[in-house]
């Protein structure tokens, strides 16, 4: 079974605070699902249009926990306290 990561690219961060709250709650969430962050981090370089904002990738064991981990109570708790503190890129998807 292939692996799938979540791949959020931040376009903007708009309210720190939220963010801070956000990440406080979703890490817990990610790992009680079984996520691994493999990045969490601003780009060391951009190209093609990139933008210097955070980066985040987690690996999860198969595509159906990654979406699981995405529905989960703990996860839209996070996305809740979030609210529109960050506009961001998010994709679910399966590895080769």
């Amino acid at each position: 079974m292939a692996k799938a990561y979540w791949l959020s690219i931040y376009r903007n961060i708009s309210d720190t605070d939220k963010m801070a709250a956000y990440a406080r709650l979703a890490a817990p969430a990610v790992a009680e699902a079984g996520g691994r962050y493999l990045v969490r981090n601003t780009p060391a370089e951009v190209f093609e249009n990139g933008l210097r904002e955070r980066a985040v990738i987690i690996e999860f064991d198969s595509l159906e926990a990654a979406l699981a981990a995405r529905q989960s109570p703990a996860y839209q708790e996070a996305l809740r306290v979030l609210d529109n503190g960050a506009d961001r890129d998010f994709r679910v998807v399966e590895g080769v």
